[in-house]
């Protein structure tokens, strides 16, 4: 059982930011913002969703792209951090998977996802 005092602060973070509607397959553009020193800005981070876990507050999401190199690189992202400017939903994927780890071993084209077509 949580505190009630608790839930409600949870609710009023969750109430206070706007996140678009996204599962695993998706492709995202995530807006972070970055501090270097005295200056801040605003860095776009595009890859696939591969696994959301948690709940409220702490739910988060790792989202894997394709870096230099053909080198996979992934990063767990706070889904109600204050970091997070803008969340961009680019394409819905088709899978069948709530975790797509199997992406790891994939390389090229094997490693796309098909599109979900909407009727």
């Amino acid at each position: 059982m949580r505190n009630k005092y608790i839930e409600s602060f949870e609710q009023a973070q969750l109430e206070s930011k706007s996140v678009p509607d996204f599962r695993a397959g998706d492709t995202l553009r995530i807006h972070v913002t970055i501090k270097e020193g005295e200056k801040t800005r605003v860095q776009a981070y595009e890859g696939v969703c591969i696994a959301l876990r948690g709940q409220g507050t702490g739910r988060t999401m790792m989202v894997r792209r394709i870096g230099a190199n053909s080198v996979g690189v992934e990063r767990i992202f706070p889904i109600y951090s204050d970091s997070i400017e803008q969340i961009e939903v680019l394409r819905r994927g088709r899978v069948r998977r709530a975790k797509l780890f199997y992406l790891r071993a994939l390389k090229g084209k094997k490693a796309r996802i098909k599109e979900l077509r909407r009727k």
